[in-house]
């Protein structure tokens, strides 16, 4: 029944999903920290531009986001990412278009974790003669990480299954090789159950696991 996987390199695909969703998290959780910084800092310039920010790429569709990343940042302005080869290329797109877009997400679950984080506590750190950026990264966002590991959690979830967007550039990963197996293949509910088993078992794990480490670090109040 499953004969015809012999001639897809399934496995192949769902390592360059898994790698784009570690990439992507790992850029959007750094680019989600600063635009959050930027969103509750004391200047106005950068206050402005995180909520700008957020509330544009947030409203835009990935699909367009990953597309002018490609048609826009590759084929009209030159960009490469330091790569030379068509694939590499469109990956390091892929993992810039998703990262831009997840961080807006973010950036708003780590900013409610700052806003659950009592404002005595800052205060008393400013008395110390802390600074912003000493207070933020010292006090703040510890406590805003633990108490927003729920959110993020489902932010990286939806991430991973995003991945299949980067199939509309190029990029090798499991829709992509889902759309050529229906094509070359009279077998569409076997195809989608693979494929969709397949990211059952990368999403469950990775959810009961974050899951777990948000119950482990919650603060009790």
């Amino acid at each position: 029944m499953f004969n015809f996987l012999d001639h897809y390199d399934v496995l192949g695909a769902f390592w360059t999903t898994v790698q784009l969703a570690v990439l992507s998290a790992i850029g959007s959780l750094i680019w989600g920290t600063v635009l959050a910084a930027m969103r509750v800092g004391p200047v106005p310039v950068m206050r402005g531009f995180g909520t700008a920010y957020v509330n544009i790429v947030r409203n835009i569709p990935l699909t367009v986001i990953i597309l002018f990343t490609s048609l826009g940042l590759n084929q009209t302005l030159g960009v490469s990412l330091g790569a030379s080869d068509f694939d590499t290329i469109n990956f390091r797109l892929a993992v810039l278009g998703l990262t831009a877009y997840t961080a807006a997400f973010v950036c708003e679950a780590l900013r409610s974790g700052i806003n659950t984080v009592p404002v005595g506590q800052a205060e008393a750190a400013r008395a110390l003669g802390l600074n912003f950026t000493q207070v933020l990264t010292l006090v703040v966002l510890p406590q805003a990480f633990r108490s927003v590991m729920g959110p993020l959690t489902n932010v990286l979830i939806a991430l991973t299954k995003n991945t299949t967007v980067a199939a509309a550039i190029g990029v090798a990963e499991a829709a992509l090789l889902m759309k050529k197996m229906i094509e070359n293949e009279a077998q569409l509910l076997l195809i989608s159950a693979v494929i969709g088993f397949g990211f059952v078992c990368l999403v469950l794990p990775a959810g009961l696991i974050l899951g777990w480490v948000g119950k482990k670090v919650a603060v009790k109040r």
